[in-house]
């Protein structure tokens, strides 16, 4: 029997929510995600993926994507990021996603997929410059297979629907060709799951038994508004009603999660349609580097979704089965501080770009309406430019005579 359901239990409340590692990191076994755990990536690369030395690469790659996350919270305190949203204690359930999908699956995140955006390739150095408004994405998504952030809720998951339609046209799903078969995986929050883009997404995905996979993080909170509020009954029910199969897994469970969606891609993949993966996770820091937690949820909260820390319960499993110790912790602890100490440099070290560069890749080819844009623009500027011909000392100028006065 699957772990994928297309009803409604009775009462619709006691959704089960499945799990491999628990947070003592004790070990449970689940015979259809542990198969496709045992099977590996693929004939040519057949090692478990629950292997020690797998493991030990998903717990470097929670603690390194972590570090990343701090700092950049702290990169936009010092007034370096325009703002930052965060996916501290999000970590299991992106690197279990990311690193569920093969190469040639293509992703469509949000805003918060900071651990897929690290197992799919993409460096952070490449994120936090979007974050500083001086990038519209940074990376190649056709080389990376992963379509740049999107920061409207839910609308990416139209695209994700109409990119995965047009892979059944190509003739890349069903074909039984496990390197060329294709499946998408778009990816947003609890919140964006209310958006009405997501609720059409399904039907044209069920319509069309498009080759795609709807991977939803419930972090708990819509910026303040809880998920209770939200929803009813489970989010992994909400596409039920359109016959699309869901699971609701742990996403604090970087293997249960990357077992889940593996399966839901190999069957997108293979034809069998879309699914939908609900990861019960929770977002430990602020919704945004503007919002204040503290408003909204409390301490106890807060400290009891902390015993749930992704990185820890990997790390109290891996003890359990004596594959890791102090030295293997401490390198990934200082690989993570210098992964730090590069992007604040790298930061702090960019220039503005020339703001008139906001006009040169709005469309491929030449467009009269930019280019007079662009022109309204550039004699608006121009103002500026004379007034500091005439004021060498400029606003900075100005700014130290004020200051100067302050102190006297």
């Amino acid at each position: 029997m699957s772990v994928f359901s297309t009803s409604i239990p009775s009462p619709a409340d006691t959704e089960p929510m499945i799990q491999l590692l628990d947070p003592d990191g004790a070990r449970s076994p689940l015979d259809e995600l542990d198969a496709v755990l045992a099977a590996g990536t693929s004939p040519d690369d057949p090692e478990p993926l629950d292997s020690p030395q797998r493991l030990r690469g998903y717990y470097r790659d929670m603690v390194m994507i972590r570090a990343a996350d701090l700092e950049a919270t702290s990169l936009q305190r010092q007034g370096q990021l325009g703002l930052w949203a965060s996916a501290l204690g999000q970590e299991g359930a992106q690197i279990g996603a990311g690193h569920a999908a093969r190469t040639q699956d293509y992703l469509v995140p949000t805003y918060r997929e900071h651990g897929v955006a690290w197992a799919r390739g993409i460096e952070p150095m490449t994120l936090l410059e979007l974050f500083r408004g001086i990038s519209h994405c940074g990376w190649d998504p056709v080389a990376l297979r992963t379509h740049p952030y999107m920061i409207v809720l839910g609308s990416q998951a139209p695209h994700a629907v109409g990119y995965a339609m047009g892979l059944q046209r190509d003739g890349l799903v069903g074909t039984g060709d496990a390197t060329t078969d294709t499946a998408v995986l778009a990816l947003f929050g609890d919140g964006a799951s209310s958006e009405g883009e997501v609720s059409e997404s399904f039907t044209f995905a069920a319509s069309t038994q498009a080759p795609v996979v709807f991977f939803s993080q419930n972090n708990q909170w819509a910026i303040s508004v809880p998920t209770a509020v939200q929803t009813r009954v489970p989010l992994a029910q909400r596409s039920r009603g359109w016959g699309i199969p869901s699971v609701r897994v742990d996403g604090n469970d970087v293997l249960a999660t990357l077992a889940a969606v593996r399966i839901a891609l190999d069957s997108a993949r293979d034809g069998g349609g879309p699914r939908f993966v609900e990861a019960v996770t929770y977002r430990m820091a602020a919704h945004t580097t503007s919002d204040d937690p503290s408003r909204y949820r409390s301490g106890d909260e807060e400290q009891q979704w902390a015993r749930k820390d992704p990185i820890l319960r990997l790390r109290r499993h891996l003890e359990r089965i004596d594959e890791i110790d102090q030295s293997f912790v401490d390198a990934c602890e200082e690989e993570g501080h210098d992964l730090a100490m590069r992007l604040h440099h790298h930061i702090h070290g960019m220039a503005d770009p020339d703001p008139a560069t906001i006009f040169d890749h709005v469309y491929a080819e030449p467009h009269p309406l930019v280019e007079a844009e662009r022109a309204a623009y550039l004699e608006y500027a121009a103002q500026f430019a004379d007034d500091e011909a005439t004021d060498p000392a400029g606003a900075d100028g100005q700014q130290d005579a004020t200051d100067q006065e302050a102190t006297r």
